[in-house]
């Protein structure tokens, strides 16, 4: 069996691995790398080259501020006041929490997002009596629509960033207002579609206001001075990454530096914290970085872009190919891999094209395809599970129904300003 051969049927069965589920994915994209560099398919010495370390230290230095700045109470801070600027009215809750969840998305990790928001939306709807789910639907696809507008708010944007050498300013620019809009449509389908289960009586309205006034969200800080800190260094680091390139640092080094200084200044346990990153998440990168490393190696990569140029001829045709392709493949299987395959595509197809767009077409179809199914991103998986846990069923159908609708609908508004932007009129 020739290399090339092997690298595909390595690729084709780690992909297949990742989306039953049988086994965990940090797994499958190990054995998966281990055996293309047991088979020499990618040499010991090159591994370099694929590794993205720029991604991988980016993720970690996330993770870090992230874990460290949780023990503070800050996130809880954020639901409760979030809840009380509602001031009992069910459409404000979903307004300001899709704004403040779409908000976080895009400097955290959609997953930490709604690991922190969702117990207090369950909480808050209970509290007012309320359909929960709405208020979850509208939390997910927010999470992902604001995962998409910057360089770190979701994976697929930081394997953009690092391959193609975008800034944070570029991606802010390209994807925010595209982001914006997004967010401002679903919203409304949401209030559209569920407006019955959104309206609550006078009586019930006050009764909720006089419940909102017994919280206090000061109660939710559990260190002040570590609350402090964390918010002096997240805004620090936000800062840093619109500046980092003309700094000419890499958004690996901000983060890095912000996990420094965080840990140095709030003197937390160092092992708790780091007991707390996601290292699987950073091994199935590492790992998928090898396997598609051995694609290139092999020359497969090249041999499908030049199928690719041979049928889309234009930067349009490809903005489109691109896009779609990735926005119903991401409903459907992990956006990760998916970019990973993508990236060196796009970079083969630059010899015949301006690929400029096509890394915002690529952006554009990976994270927000996500919302189109109830599998098609990790928050929307995490979401479900957590109000199941609750008594509360979310089916594959019900979010089928809407979630189509969001996806369609915010790709197809994303893809006319890109084009009217890229290609003209």
């Amino acid at each position: 069996m020739n290399p090339e051969t092997v690298a595909i049927a390595v690729f084709l069965l780690t992909y297949a691995l990742v989306v039953s589920e049988r086994i965990h994915r940090a797994v499958a994209a190990m054995l998966g790398a281990s055996a293309v560099l047991f088979l020499k398919i990618v040499p010991w010495e090159r591994v370099p080259k694929y590794l993205d370390l720029n991604t991988l230290f980016l993720l970690m230095g996330m993770m870090i501020i992230v874990n460290t700045a949780r023990n503070s109470g800050l996130f809880e801070y954020v639901a409760i006041k979030t809840v009380k600027l509602a001031r009992g009215s069910p459409i404000r809750v979903l307004l300001l929490f899709s704004v403040v969840t779409a908000i976080v998305s895009s400097v955290l990790d959609n997953v930490t997002t709604v690991l922190l928001l969702t117990p207090m939306l369950l909480y808050i709807s209970r509290l007012m009596e309320l359909n929960p789910v709405p208020f979850l639907l509208s939390e997910i696809f927010a999470s992902n629509i604001g995962g998409t507008a910057t360089l770190i708010g979701d994976p697929p944007n930081i394997m953009i960033g690092s391959a193609a050498k975008l800034s944070f300013n570029e991606f802010l620019s390209n994807m925010g207002p595209i982001a914006a809009v997004d967010l401002i449509v679903t919203v409304l389908i949401i209030y559209l579609a569920y407006n019955s289960a959104l309206k609550v009586t006078p009586k019930k309205k006050v009764m909720i206001k006089q419940t909102l006034r017994g919280l206090d969200e000061r109660a939710a800080i559990r260190d002040i001075r570590l609350f402090r800190k964390s918010v002096a260094i997240i805004l620090f680091v936000v800062a840093l990454f619109f500046f980092h390139d003309k700094l000419g640092i890499e958004p690996a080094v901000v983060a890095l530096l912000g996990a420094s200084l965080i840990l140095l200044w709030t003197r937390e346990d160092p092992e708790g914290i780091f007991e707390k990153i996601e290292w699987p998440a950073l091994f199935f990168f590492g790992g998928l970085f090898i396997i598609v490393g051995a694609l290139e190696e092999t020359g497969t990569i090249a041999q499908v872009a030049e199928w690719v140029l041979n049928h889309v001829h234009t930067s349009g045709e490809a903005l489109l190919a691109i896009t779609w392709f990735s926005a119903f493949s991401s409903a459907i299987v992990d956006n990760i891999p998916l970019t990973a395959a993508m990236i060196p595509l796009i970079k083969h197809m630059g010899t015949s094209m301006d690929v400029y767009p096509l890394w915002w077409a690529l952006s554009l179809g990976a994270c927000l395809g996500g919302n189109g199914t109830a599998i098609g991103a990790s928050a929307n998986v995490v979401v479900i599970g957590i109000a199941e846990r609750e008594g509360i069923r979310i089916t594959f159908g019900d979010f089928l129904k809407a979630g189509m609708v969001i996806m369609i609908t915010t790709v197809a508004i994303g893809v006319g300003i890109l084009w009217v932007r890229y290609i003209g009129w």
